[in-house]
């Protein structure tokens, strides 16, 4: 039975942002798609999953150990923490702060973590600010260095 109302949850979200998403025109057009399109695909295919999820026949649902729940829980709230300080900290230092107790949790020590974190920051800000053209935040502290 909880499956059959998340999953109604989840329908009334999509439709919900698919009559939101359904009027976003940009002021200028620059690309040939249009900055709805994706948002509509993503929720479309949101409520197909969320049909599918309602359809289907399971057994009794079975929760995870607490420790398990008290770690997706810590995930929740290190993405919340990161795109909260995403534009204020920059890419960089969010990106990094992130992945750090992220790389933690999955069993690295403290050494790989500091330059997975530090090397996924960089690497991904060249990757998409320098190669790629996307603008990126690098934070207060960094726009006199980079801006």
């Amino acid at each position: 039975m909880s499956e059959r109302i998340f999953g109604g949850v989840l329908l009334l979200v999509s439709l919900a942002g698919i009559w939101i998403g359904w009027d976003l025109r940009p002021p200028v057009s620059y690309e040939p798609v249009g900055p709805r399109a994706f948002p509509l695909l993503v929720l479309a295919l949101l409520g197909v999953c969320a049909v599918m999820l309602m359809r289907e026949k399971t057994s009794d649902t079975v929760w995870a150990p607490p420790p398990v729940l008290r770690r997706i829980g810590a995930l929740f709230l290190i993405v919340l923490a990161y795109a909260l300080l995403f534009d204020k900290l920059g890419f960089i230092v969010a990106t990094a702060l992130m992945t750090i107790p992220i790389a933690r949790f999955f069993g690295g020590s403290w050494k790989q973590s500091v330059a997975g974190g530090l090397g996924l920051g960089v690497g991904m800000f060249i990757f998409f600010d320098r190669l790629l053209d996307v603008a990126l935040p690098t934070g207060l502290w960094l726009n006199g260095i980079l801006g």
